[in-house]
């Protein structure tokens, strides 16, 4: 239980750095993760559609930071 914790702290403390500056990011469109504005394809799903408005980023982040984490990550297949 205090992993999970721990875990949500930190997909908090990311999700504040996303909300201070939306504009340095935008949301994949295909697995809905955010990632950096200047990123091509996401590194999750390879996808390559954004959504790039603020207010999405800012959802979406809000979002996130209030649930576990669902997808598998790099560093879960090691």
């Amino acid at each position: 239980m205090a992993l999970q914790n721990t875990h949500l702290i930190e997909r908090a403390k990311k999700a504040e750095v996303i909300i201070a500056s939306p504009a340095e990011y935008k949301v994949c469109e295909g697995c809905e993760s955010i990632v950096r504005e200047q990123t091509v394809t996401c590194p999750s799903c390879h996808g390559y559609r954004f959504e790039d408005a603020p207010q999405a980023v800012v959802a979406q982040a809000r979002l996130l930071a209030s649930r576990e984490q669902r997808s598998v990550c790099e560093e879960d297949l090691f």
